[in-house]
């Protein structure tokens, strides 16, 4: 039996991770977090949880946090560098759900999220948490840094690309677009009804935190720098990320639809969440909502020499907290698809 905790579950990663972790009859979630509503009932605020969690929230330095085999953080960017440190060393394994540990550049870290980072020497030592590249170090990783939602459905999509050497890395680009939930819950006045429906629009045009996450790991399977054009959208619906990219095809490499469908086919042919679809069927949001699937597809633009692929998820499952449980499969050794077999829901 896993013992879990959740710090800061009172969000829509937290509560998600609720949802997906309290029917497991393996996993015990012994203590959850939170400061505003700690002696709370959980099912209070989340009565979709009534008969499934029976526990009072905690105040976030609970020492019954020591006690567990693993702790998710569920938390705002900024908040899990404070008291990481004390976790490990009583041994316990963590999943970071924020971005505090995703970029290895601190520096750049400090500049997109313009605060000091408090414990620089264990970024080092994070996993990058991206199942399909870093399965073998998730299984022994005392600390899993999850990527964002944005930067696994992008990420997913070029590296079929990039590992195989076939288009220009310095020419990339990703519209992505998200429901709001991929801002979090909180009250702010853009992500309000009456704001956010019958409407769509980018944002972070300037540039967006993800945007040096994407470039650090996927310049790992690039023989140049990657220079990725990123522009994101907030559309009128709670979950889903659809992200549309764009690559060009390196001078001097001839490509094929059918050798595309093939490097995806084999790219991920081992893979439990990534379903690379049939030649001429496109992702949509709605066929992976609630599931921990990454649908993605290709396409090749001869007029422009351009290959274009297409990747939906759910930006808190295979996004979030469904990606963060699938590595607690792996680093306690358990089936990967444990626990997040869940079917999209339709409609």
């Amino acid at each position: 039996m896993i013992k879990v905790g959740i710090i800061g579950a009172t969000g829509y990663t937290g509560v998600e991770l609720l949802r997906l972790l309290a029917p497991r009859t393996d996993v015990e979630i012994s203590v959850v977090t939170s400061r505003e509503l700690m002696g709370t009932d959980v099912h209070s605020r989340f009565p979709n949880l009534r008969g499934h969690v029976d526990l009072q929230f905690s105040p976030a330095d609970s020492e019954l946090l020591n006690q567990c085999d693993v702790v998710f953080y569920a938390t705002p960017h900024a908040v899990a560098m404070n008291s990481v440190a004390g976790l490990l060393s009583n041994g316990v394994r963590v999943i970071d759900l924020s971005a505090d540990f995703r970029i290895q550049n601190i520096p750049l870290w400090e500049q997109w999220y313009n605060t000091q980072h408090v414990c620089p020497d264990l970024v080092a030592t994070a996993v990058y948490g991206l199942p399909e590249v870093n399965r073998e170090a998730i299984k022994t990783a005392q600390l899993i840094a999850v990527p964002g939602c944005y930067p696994t459905a992008i990420q997913l999509g070029f590296l079929p690309l990039l590992e195989n050497g076939l288009v220009q890395s310095s020419r990339l680009i990703a519209d992505a677009k998200s429901g709001v939930s991929g801002a979090g819950r909180k009250a702010v006045e853009d992500y309000l009804l009456c704001e956010a429906t019958e409407s769509i629009r980018a944002y972070g045009i300037s540039g967006h935190r993800h945007h040096p996450e994407i470039c650090e790991s996927l310049n790992r399977y690039s023989e140049t720098e990657i220079k990725l054009t990123f522009i994101p959208h907030l559309t009128p619906m709670i979950r889903g990320i659809l992200a549309t990219l764009y690559a060009p095809v390196k001078s001097g490499v001839e490509v094929s639809i059918a050798q595309l469908q093939d490097v995806f086919e084999q790219r991920y042919a081992n893979e439990p969440f990534v379903d690379v679809l049939p030649q001429g069927e496109v992702p949509a949001t709605r066929n992976v909502k609630g599931s921990n699937k990454c649908q993605v597809s290709v396409a090749y633009s001869a007029d422009t020499d351009t290959v274009v692929v297409l990747s939906a998820e759910d930006n808190l499952v295979k996004g979030a907290a469904g990606q963060a449980i699938q590595n607690m499969n792996i680093m306690f050794g358990l089936e990967e698809t444990t626990g997040l077999q869940n079917i999209a829901l339709l409609p």
